[in-house]
């Protein structure tokens, strides 16, 4: 479906731009640290981080979409290592990374999610940090972007018991008008966040 999606859409599905939640916490994004973007789609937040001085890994299924990030980080003039994977059935590094993020990668329901985030806390090393950005299931209402299944959206009670044990620093929900190209555009409800593993 998403291959489909990139596929027929003749520019950048969700624009060229980072997430604005990954613009206001850029104080995360530490020069020379070793970070992974899940589901990364076109590479806009990828490419943000490497702009950052980040060594910055990049995991999206969508050859298209793979195509395109390539395309923007040779237009921003920086290196991602973009990886075609499966985030639903790959082996996960093991500590690895000092930065995890995923940002709006709500195309699972419950299932999916936890195997996703079993996967995003193992690869974070002691004391890095995971980043998570999505709707919630008020963006039902909206229908302004994301999936329209209430079970794949986010709340902050989902997430803090997802991350039990780790030092919540960011966890909050609240409206606020998102443009970012053709496929998320208006009011949204969104979810913002952070949490460091026990070092």
């Amino acid at each position: 479906m998403w291959e489909d999606r990139f596929a027929n859409s003749s520019d950048f599905l969700f624009g060229k731009d980072p997430a604005r939640f990954l613009a206001e916490n850029t104080s995360y994004l530490t020069q020379g640290a070793r970070a992974l973007s899940v589901a990364d789609g076109e590479g806009r937040n990828s490419v943000f981080m490497a702009q950052h001085g980040l060594s910055v890994t990049a995991l999206e299924f969508a050859p298209t979409a793979v195509a395109r990030a390539q395309s923007l980080a040779a237009e921003k003039d920086v290196t991602v290592d973009f990886q075609q994977a499966d985030v639903l059935t790959r082996t996960w590094e093991n500590e690895t990374f000092d930065l995890v993020a995923g940002l709006f990668i709500q195309f699972t329901g419950p299932h999916g999610r936890r195997k996703i985030f079993d996967g995003m806390k193992q690869a974070t090393c002691p004391g890095g940090i995971v980043m998570l950005h999505g709707y919630t299931p008020k963006q039902l209402e909206y229908g302004t972007g994301g999936p329209p299944f209430a079970e794949n959206m986010y709340t902050e009670v989902i997430l803090r018991a997802a991350f039990v044990g780790w030092d919540i620093l960011l966890c909050r929900e609240y409206d606020r008008e998102v443009q970012a190209g053709s496929a998320h555009s208006g009011m949204s409800a969104l979810i913002d966040f952070i949490a460091r593993k026990p070092a």
